[in-house]
């Protein structure tokens, strides 16, 4: 089993920075890819952002030139950079970790951007 644990959300103002952490723990075997998802009030989840295994990125377009994740392989652990927020960022966001087989979801921790 593997477990996920996120830290770092909390309120903000628009155009401010935050960074999430994620640390991922358990059964980790192979190669895995690493990302962030986020959902909003009343609306599915969402793809923000992807990191694989090799270190290949993807992003939603709202959120390029913005946001940046990165990973640190050996300690497990993912990070979202934040900045420029904007009012329709404000959601939960949940760590990621994808296999070839399984997918695993931490908790969730809230992102509040209000002025």
């Amino acid at each position: 089993q593997v477990q996920l644990v996120e830290s770092g959300g909390g309120l903000v103002q628009p155009g401010g920075s935050l960074r999430l952490s994620c640390a991922a723990s358990g059964s980790i075997f192979s190669s895995y890819g690493m990302g962030w998802y986020r959902q909003a009030p009343g609306k599915q989840r969402e793809l923000v952002a992807r990191i694989t295994s090799g270190g290949r990125t993807n992003y939603a377009d709202s959120v390029k030139d913005r946001f940046t994740i990165s990973r640190d392989t050996a300690k497990n652990r993912v990070y979202l950079q934040m900045n420029s927020l904007k009012l329709d960022d404000t959601a939960v966001y949940y760590c990621n970790l994808y296999t070839a087989w399984a997918d695993y979801w931490g908790q969730g921790t809230q992102v509040t951007v209000s002025s």
